[in-house]
């Protein structure tokens, strides 16, 4: 029997059920399956399994690797459903394996234009599922449906010239009828964008514009002319609020990133969160993080839903060092609270907000500014526990100096009006897990990575949290103490979230590193 036809009879023997919007509304009732980016709509990266937990996760061992065989940032956070599992790879690879084993199903490799410009590697952090077709956005800034039963190509649609520096690299979001994609190139001097489209056709539905255009409230915000090059991309995946229909997708660094002289404002709507109508993109309200961002501190990391009782919540650890709790009925600002190290803001505004200091702001000659422009963390998934009622994050302490200097905009070319460089007098690089009360921003435990990490983070019902640092290791914490039970050395340090599933009972932990996704289970 050749290989092939080994595959089809594998193929054969595998149920595809279709993913229907209700699945994914109701994915707490198959705990089994991990169906969005984030584990559920609600971002909490939290799985209801816990076959694997505090008592017995020393005993957890390696049960497959998959290859990929892409070099570069392997930074997906793969699907599973019925058995089955969905990831990408560097440069728009994709893949369907048996969850069980690993073995391939199919493989889709996207032809690529050499003249690609993605900013920050050829990255893919993953696809959406809905009815019978896997979604996928690629660095030459197309959408593209794919059988998930073969891999073929359903429908594929150009977004965008990717010649002007556009491209996408986030997981896209599946909701009712829609596959919702951010696009990434902020350092290009783009305008930023939020798309929508039809998940049988590929016809775009609606767009949002994240800087605003001439006439529409906001575009006052920039000076001139400078929205038209404003950036704002929106390159990690949001989440969604059934019961009022919200969209919430979080936005990067204006552009250029480290030069305010040219784009004097708040620069809406970079570094915020906006809330859009899942039917029609349009915008019910918005919170800006850092107005007039002169640090590279896009607002892309992952905004989690929780309701603390009669309050209904959105919070985000912000790249620029603040913990922040919103009201997402409204956006209005209940709390903002240091998580790390933060010099660039000493006061803050009769709203709450955190107010820049004007020693804070870029020079030529530099200066130092805490955080760096990583952030005190970026775009690694957090994790809500619903059971401790902790936030776990991964943080960064880390300072940098910060110059500028004018520089004329291109495009397709990186427009970044500035340089950082580690700062000499800083302390050392350090990093750490850290548990956040996300109602009063108090940080009950820590444990110290020996390096910042780009690890994201996944919490069940085990008991556990289980994370990666940057030198290889795969780590079980105890939730409620941050004590370590567990570790497995992968070879490299991982830049993408765990994820847990089930299959025929039997609970595993997955995560990609290096250019393998390893998967763990017990004995």
């Amino acid at each position: 029997m050749n290989r092939a036809t080994s595959l089809l009879l594998l193929t054969a023997a595998i149920s595809y059920a279709q993913v229907s919007f209700d699945r994914i509304l109701n994915s707490s009732k198959e705990p089994q399956n991990w169906l969005t980016y984030s584990g559920d709509y609600s971002g909490h990266r939290f799985s209801t399994l816990d076959q694997i937990n505090v008592d017995n996760v020393k005993s957890l061992v390696a049960k497959w690797v998959y290859q990929t065989g892409a070099t570069g940032k392997f930074e997906t956070t793969p699907l599973v459903v019925d058995g089955i599992l969905y990831g990408t790879a560097p440069d728009n690879r994709a893949f369907a394996l048996d969850a069980r084993t690993g073995r391939p199903i199919w493989l889709y490799q996207r032809q690529l234009p050499a003249d690609i410009r993605p900013c920050c590697g050829r990255v893919n952090r993953g696809v959406a599922i809905l009815g019978d077709k896997v979604f996928m956005g690629t660095l030459d800034a197309h959408m593209m449906a794919l059988d998930a039963k073969t891999g073929n190509v359903v429908w594929d649609v150009s977004a965008v010239d990717y010649a002007g520096g556009y491209t996408f690299t986030p997981a896209p979001l599946a909701v009712k009828n829609l596959v919702v994609m951010g696009v990434a190139g902020g350092e290009y001097g783009i305008r930023g964008f939020i798309d929508a489209y039809d998940a049988a056709t590929g016809q775009r539905k609606w767009r949002f514009y994240t800087v605003p255009g001439r006439g529409e409230p906001g575009q006052e915000t920039w000076e001139g002319e400078s929205y038209k090059t404003g950036g704002a991309a929106a390159w990690i995946t949001g989440v969604f609020d059934p019961p009022t229909n919200l969209i919430f997708w979080p936005t990067g660094n204006p552009s250029p990133s480290n030069r305010g002289e040219g784009r004097a404002g708040d620069n809406l709507y970079s570094n915020t969160l906006l809330a859009l109508d899942a039917d029609t993109g349009k915008l019910k309200w918005h919170f800006q993080f850092t107005h007039h961002d002169e640090h590279d501190w896009d607002s892309t990391e992952v905004p989690v839903i929780i309701d603390q009782g009669d309050k209904h919540l959105i919070v985000q650890a912000n790249r620029n060092g603040y913990f922040y709790v919103l009201d997402r009925t409204n956006g209005k600002l209940l709390s903002a609270t240091p998580f790390g190290k933060v010099t660039w803001s000493d006061h803050k505004d009769s709203e709450g907000r955190p107010v820049a200091t004007k020693e804070s702001s870029p020079t030529l000659e530099g200066r130092f500014v805490c955080p760096g422009a990583s952030g005190v963390t970026n775009w690694m998934s957090p994790t809500f526990n619903p059971q401790t009622g902790l936030f776990y994050v991964n943080i960064r302490e880390q300072c940098d100096v910060f110059s500028t200097a004018p520089q004329p905009y291109e495009a397709g070319h990186a427009f970044y009006g500035s340089a950082y460089i580690p700062a000499p007098q800083g302390e050392p690089y350090s990093g750490a897990l850290r548990a956040i009360d996300p109602v009063t921003g108090d940080i009950k435990w820590e444990f110290q990575h020996p390096s910042p990490t780009w690890s994201g983070v996944l919490s069940t019902a085990g008991g556990l949290v289980f994370s990666a640092d940057a030198e290889g290791n795969f780590i079980a914490f105890d939730a409620r103490s941050g004590k370590p039970l567990w570790h497995f050395q992968t070879g490299s340090g991982a830049i993408a979230a765990p994820m847990s599933y089930a299959v025929d009972g039997k609970q595993y932990i997955a995560i990609a590193t290096g250019s393998s996704l390893y998967t763990f289970t017990l004995p």
